[in-house]
């Protein structure tokens, strides 16, 4: 999907213009991969635009940068309000936001300590990855070849860029297969997640995701999903899944900033219930909590005019 410039992005302490941000080509990450990001969206509410959960995303960037031992030079609170200056910036009522912490230029080979720690935000508009229908159509799933990073290999609870290097060949060929979109097994033959979205699976009336340890990105979408189907009266166990319970599953759906909730109507060939029920509603109230319109979720969104 192509990207539509926005006015500004906000660099190291300061907006410049959007044409005006850019790195050197000996920059450090670019080499190596050590850099972590986050996707996070701002919507359109009747108070202005408002960040869903955007102290969680940054909590978790500052997280992935102490697991890469990378310095980071501003705090949380700091570029809680980098975020709303660039987003206010930008005018949308409504846009995806990707902040970048990354090694600089000045110092090459593999060890960063002599590195600087370089930090953007940007922001522009974006439609769910998935696609406008993804709810309602639904996404053909196929389970990749390609292995999920194990533990001690790459660590998945960092939301490392070179980490997506695994996605990005999982996601092409699904891709080039005639499916849009890979689901990837750990070492063990167990579920972890898609290519760039956490996945519930629906079996015997209740809702299952993976844990931690099969190597999925613990997801912020995925804790607001959680606490949605609960308080709707869903039971969610976090337990493994065998590619088996794919194919049998009574609905699945898979959720993240980009993707938001997107149906799955089937898994290598096999028909699934597409939206299932418990989807429907889930997505239902998702999609009106991060509008600020329910006030039992409101204190997930923060508003950019305050």
């Amino acid at each position: 999907m192509p990207i539509t410039p926005t006015p500004k992005i906000w660099m190291n302490g300061e907006l410049v213009n959007w044409e005006d941000a850019t790195v050197h080509v000996l920059t450090h990450t670019l080499h190596y991969g050590t850099g972590v990001f986050e996707g996070i969206r701002a919507y359109e509410t009747s108070d202005g635009p408002a960040i869903f959960r955007l102290r969680e995303h940054i909590e978790r960037l500052h997280n992935s940068a102490k697991i890469l031992m990378m310095d980071m030079p501003y705090s949380v609170e700091e570029l809680m309000e980098a975020t709303r200056e660039t987003v206010r910036s930008t005018g949308l009522d409504g846009c995806y936001i990707r902040p970048l912490v990354y090694y600089g230029y000045g110092e090459m080979g593999l060890a960063t300590s002599a590195c600087t720690t370089d930090v953007s935000i940007a922001c522009w508009p974006w439609g769910a990855y998935l696609g406008d229908d993804a709810l309602t159509t639904g996404v053909k799933m196929t389970i990749s070849s390609w292995q999920r990073h194990d533990h001690n290999i790459m660590p998945p609870a960092s939301k490392t860029t070179g980490n997506y290097a695994n996605s990005t060949l999982a996601k092409m060929d699904a891709i080039r297969a005639g499916y849009d979109e890979a689901i990837m097994l750990n070492r063990a033959g167990n579920v972890s997640e898609c290519t760039g979205e956490n996945i519930f699976v629906a079996r015997g009336g209740k809702l299952i995701t993976p844990p931690l340890s099969s190597g999925a990105l613990e997801g912020i979408t995925q804790n607001a999903i959680t606490t949605i189907a609960n308080d709707l009266g869903y039971e969610v166990v976090i337990g493994d899944l065998s590619r088996s319970d794919l194919y049998i599953a009574e609905e699945i759906f898979v959720v993240g900033t980009a993707a938001e909730v997107g149906s799955v109507n089937s898994v290598d060939g096999r028909t699934i219930a597409c939206p299932g029920p418990m989807t429907t509603a889930i997505a239902e109230v998702y999609g009106k909590a991060v509008r600020g319109e329910l006030s039992e979720y409101r204190h997930w969104c923060d508003f950019v005019s305050k």
